[in-house]
């Protein structure tokens, strides 16, 4: 008979077992990096958020589009 050797055949079969641990161990560093990085991202937004309360804000009302950066000493 041959299908109970194929049987016995497929039970001696180890790729399947590999590839299965593979993904397994794909999927749980996906998991890890999609933490890691949400947190981060998290942790960069609070960052970037206090250093742009703290940075001066433009009052001149022109935005610098004139291509002057700062408003001149009258030594000119």
């Amino acid at each position: 008979m041959r299908f109970p050797r194929e049987i016995v055949t497929l039970t001696r079969d180890r790729r399947g077992v590999t590839m299965l641990e593979y993904g397994l161990i794909a999927a749980l560093v996906a998991v890890v990096a999609i933490t890691g990085l949400t947190t981060l991202g998290s942790s960069l937004n609070g960052t970037f958020g206090s250093v742009a309360s703290k940075l001066p804000t433009n009052t001149t009302g022109n935005g610098g589009s004139d291509g002057t950066t700062s408003p001149s000493s009258g030594a000119g």
